[in-house]
């Protein structure tokens, strides 16, 4: 059986550091940080007191503001991210059959917020007995922004949510571009989406030590690759790419980006929290997803690391690189793209892959921030190319987008410039 090409025809995002792919392109090149105090509950007595959250974004130029109550935030993110996604692909368009168009979403954690809210206000406390509302369960499940970007446009084609902690929206990629080349639908709305900076997405990580607590600088707090970095920046957040079968593209004259070529997956099989120490499973994820592709070492240019600013983690990404790589490694233009917009966990994959789809498409590589000169770690080897502080241009033929999250998942996806 011959596999289908696949191809990218539609971006949509909604992020820290912007609430549309291009004005969130255009501030990741600047080296712009989306980290503040938080504003969404009163964080005041929690030991990280920032985060990296939306900002400025009206919901209601989206979704009617009755249905929206119907919503956890997530879901909403979700649905603004799709929403400009198919108007870019114009993948709605008449004469396009919706019974081949599908929904893959990932999330990591899900309607949290709502879970919070119900529990604290409306349920258990209840001296007459507990009180729901009915609307908790659709708002909280994992999979129900699939569900409604399905509803809002009639796409009929497969339809579900994929969720493996921080690798989540990385595997609906992978997932759709399966889909999609073994011929089962013509084009899939894939991304994923998440809202936990709240008392309960904070209080958690927070108890595993797991995020910074640089409260006194959070523009500077996410620091990939630095020796002083503390932990990792909870964001929020959703992105969407319509991946799309080449022919159906063509057929209906649909703008291209770039090329969809390969996956990888794999598990670390090591620990519920920490990645291993010498990267084995990002290694493999690294060498599936080239081998998939059909593309060498050689022929990447640059790698959206996963890059969340931990110690453990930092260290075995690098050290996977350069296994994989070899000589080639140094070659490579690496940057966290997490250093500006925090870690927006089930979300992180799909935003950091339509930023490599567009380091594709326009040969620029975004940096990776907050580096300051004699910052090292005596672990990490500075001989690669971190692209620290400054966003470089240069050719970008092939690159990939690196996720790993709780539970040793690992998920790696492969874009290149898309030709005849």
């Amino acid at each position: 059986m011959e596999l289908k090409r696949v191809v990218v025809t539609g971006l949509g995002a909604v992020t820290p550091v912007g609430n549309t792919p291009e004005e969130t392109w255009e501030n990741l090149v600047a080296g712009k940080s989306g980290a503040a105090p938080i504003t969404l509950f009163d964080a005041s007595k929690f030991k990280t007191q920032f985060a990296c959250e939306v900002k400025g974004l009206n919901m209601n130029d989206y979704i009617d503001r009755k249905e929206a109550r119907k919503m956890d935030r997530y879901t909403q993110l979700a649905l603004v991210a799709a929403t400009q996604a198919v108007a870019d692909s114009k993948i709605d368009a008449e004469g396009v059959d919706k019974d081949r168009v599908g929904v893959i979403f990932g999330v990591g954690i899900g309607g949290i917020k709502t879970f919070e809210d119900e529990v604290k206000y409306y349920g258990l406390h209840e001296a007459d007995g507990p009180k729901f509302n009915p609307f908790f369960i659709p708002k909280m499940i994992a999979d129900i922004a699939s569900g409604q970007i399905s509803i809002k446009y009639g796409f009929h084609g497969p339809n579900y949510t994929t969720t493996s902690a921080c690798a989540s929206s990385t595997n609906a990629l992978a997932d759709a571009f399966n889909v999609i080349r073994l011929g089962k639908a013509s084009a899939i709305v894939a991304g994923g989406a998440e809202a936990a900076i709240c008392a309960c997405g904070v209080g958690g990580f927070n108890a595993m030590h797991a995020l910074s607590t640089r409260n006194d600088d959070p523009e500077h707090a996410s620091r990939p690759f630095s020796a002083s970095r503390d932990g990792f920046i909870m964001g929020e957040g959703a992105g969407c790419l319509i991946l799309e079968e080449l022919e159906h593209a063509k057929a209906r004259g649909a703008k291209i980006y770039a090329e969809m070529v390969g996956e990888g997956m794999s598990a670390d099989a090591h620990h519920i929290t920490a990645s291993h120490p010498e990267g084995l499973g990002a290694i493999l994820v690294m060498k599936n997803a080239l081998e998939d592709a059909g593309l060498k070492p050689e022929d990447i240019d640059y790698i959206n690391v996963h890059g969340t600013s931990t110690h453990v983690g930092d260290i075995s990404e690098a050290k996977a690189i350069k296994e994989v790589f070899g000589e080639s490694a140094y070659k490579l233009n690496i940057s966290s793209t997490k250093s500006m917009t925090g870690h927006l966990l089930g979300a992180a994959g799909a935003v950091e892959a339509m930023a490599t789809v567009l380091a594709v498409k326009n040969d620029i590589v975004p940096p990776t921030i907050n580096h300051v000169e004699g910052d090292n770690d005596e672990e990490l080897d500075y001989n690669l190319n971190f692209t620290f502080n400054k966003a470089q241009k240069r050719e970008v033929r092939a690159a990939i987008s690196n996720t790993f999250g709780f539970g040793g998942h690992n998920a790696c996806v492969v874009f290149k410039k898309y030709a005849e």
